[in-house]
């Protein structure tokens, strides 16, 4: 789906950046760059975005009216054209979606529009039980001790709550509501008493255990890194057939499984492009609404901001998020990569990169290495879960710079014995002058096999564990990145590995993480190669040729001639 920036009336501050001044004033866009069309079609109806859904075939709307109405805090654009695509209906008048995935920057209102919701689902629903969760129990006691303010805060819903309706004993937060309603019994009609209740508990396995739940929200879906609380809290909704489910977040790094497979059955790719549409072949009781900027913007593109910041210059400043922005870029690491999931909700591999993604974008300088020959270091590694394995090259250039090449990877369960078969080859194809590999890493195995063979090491190849300080190898291969010093030809392998390449400490120092959420296996090689290259001894000068009494020589340059 494409975004429509709309522009405020009012000029902005004097303060703003020279981007934005070229750019013009911008606002927060009220449609989400991505989201799951309706399916009703038609004339457009009230929503006011050109969407045919109505009050007959949206719930959204009533909760609009309930926010602004009753609760007299009305929602922000965004969260109105939220609730009215998120609350279409199916015929039968069950919610379309069944999970319903937010994505949306941090600060933009998604507590405000969360509480709405509960007391919809609660006051004007009545359904039996809404269930809010985080991973933090206590945020998701700040979602629920704001319903209950707002609630007793208003007379006509403040009756409707009994006496002790409310409880805030420390991890049994519950508001209740209690009505008597007619029931036929035998045919007769007789009084029977219906509760509803808001209730909340921590994002974990045992979360919505032992209950039955209408309604369900989850809060910051980022953080789930394993499938227990969502197996706990969205299975007790089971035997509910119009039962919803509402996963609010911003983007995280690649250990949020639960956000990436969720957003992965909504969202495809292409693969040659890059461009993300909805997928028509996913689940259809998913909805995704996501408000995000596109991969790779920079940081301080105020358009790419309002991408993801729907109430930028209404509740959220521009020229705060461009000085956040600007900080940022000028620190890079986990700063930046914070900034990038918090505030443009554009993933990233992790939240504590390795590496600098800037340094990295300045290396890439296309070329070969074939006149680097003659100082060629060559080092083999291989994943912790043996389905990759990788062979870097490595030798530094003139000026101090180091070029890094892929020279082979092997992949999946037959990645090591691939690996063992083919090495030799290609070591004496490359012919480098130093052959490697980590001999505490998962590589040692294969090495040492290779040196049981009889004919090994190729010619003039010198082999060489890599025995310095590992968190020196790893800490140095980062520098030089970070300074532009390490010299690529954009290759996909690396760039993957690279991105993805987070820090594990040790004490004051850090290696690259192999248990993390992708490979490093690469960047190992790649590091170790770097290492081999610079420390080797510089390649002795081209033999120059003397022509002595009519008959030719070759002598080295330092040799005394006479005649």
């Amino acid at each position: 789906m494409t975004v429509t920036t709309e522009r405020p009336r009012s000029a902005p501050s004097s303060r703003s950046s020279e981007r934005s001044r070229q750019a013009g004033p911008v606002l927060g866009s009220t449609t989400p760059r991505l989201f799951t069309p309706p399916r009703v079609t038609g004339a457009p109806g009230p929503c006011g975005c050109g969407c045919a859904l109505t009050p007959e075939t949206s719930y959204g709307f009533a909760v609009d009216e309930f926010a602004r109405d009753i609760l007299e805090q009305p929602l922000d654009p965004w969260e109105r054209w939220l609730v009215i695509h998120a609350g279409e209906l199916l015929p039968d008048g069950r919610p379309r979606f069944r999970k319903v995935l937010v994505i949306v920057a941090r600060q933009n209102g998604k507590t405000h529009v969360l509480v709405v919701l509960s007391l919809y689902w609660l006051f004007v629903t009545q359904v039996a039980l809404v269930l809010g969760t985080s991973t933090n129990l206590d945020y998701a006691r700040e979602s629920w001790e704001k319903a209950v303010e707002l609630a007793e805060s208003i007379d006509l819903l403040a009756e409707e709550i009994p006496k002790n309706g409310v409880r805030r004993a420390n991890g049994e937060q519950t508001l209740t509501l209690t009505r008597k309603v007619n029931v036929e019994v035998g045919g007769e009609l007789k009084k029977k008493v219906r509760k509803s209740r808001y209730k909340i508990a921590a994002s974990n396995r045992k979360g919505g255990r032992s209950l039955t739940v209408h309604r369900l929200i989850l809060d910051e879906l980022r953080e789930h890194d394993s499938w227990d609380a969502w197996n706990a809290a969205y299975n007790a909704m089971n035997a509910v057939r119009d039962a919803q489910v509402f996963g609010i977040t911003n983007k995280g790094d690649a250990r949020g499984i639960v956000l990436h497979s969720l957003r992965n059955d909504a969202v495809e790719t292409d693969e040659v492009t890059g461009l993300e549409t909805i997928r028509t072949d996913g689940d259809p009781r998913l909805g995704l609404f996501e408000w995000s900027a596109p991969a790779g913007s920079d940081p301080e593109d105020v358009h790419a901001l309002a991408q993801a910041n729907p109430n930028l210059g209404r509740r959220i400043e521009v020229e705060d998020l461009l000085g956040d922005a600007r900080r940022a870029k000028r620190n890079g690491g986990e700063e930046l990569a914070q900034f990038l999931t918090e505030i443009m909700c554009i993933d990233v591999p992790n939240l504590d990169p390795a590496l600098s993604r800037e340094g990295w974008a300045a290396g890439h300088v296309p070329s070969t290495m074939d006149h680097l020959r003659d100082r060629l270091a060559l080092v083999v590694d291989v994943s912790v879960d043996e389905q990759h394995a990788a062979l870097l090259a490595a030798a530094e250039e003139d000026d101090g710079k180091v070029r890094v090449e892929v020279v082979k990877a092997w992949y999946g369960p037959t990645a090591t014995k691939m690996l063992r078969a083919e090495l030799r080859a290609e070591v004496a194809r490359v012919k480098p002058r130093k052959f490697g590999w980590i001999p505490n890493g998962p590589a040692a195995a294969v090495a040492a096999e290779l040196a049981e063979g009889k004919v090994w090491p190729p010619k003039d190849v010198e082999l060489e564990e890599i025995r310095k300080d590992l968190p020196a190898v790893c800490m140095g291969f980062a520098e030089l990145v970070k300074n532009g010093e390490i010299l690529h030809s954009d290759d996909p392998l690396l760039n993957a590995q690279t991105a993805g390449a987070e820090k594990v400490r040790r004490g004051d120092a850090w290696v690259f993480g192999r248990k993390g959420a992708g490979h490093v296996n690469a960047v190992y090689a790649a590091a170790g190669a770097v290492h081999l290259a610079r420390t080797m001894p510089a390649p002795k000068p081209p033999a120059k040729p003397v022509i002595l009494r009519g008959r030719r020589r070759v002598d080295t340059p330092n040799e005394n001639i006479s005649g």
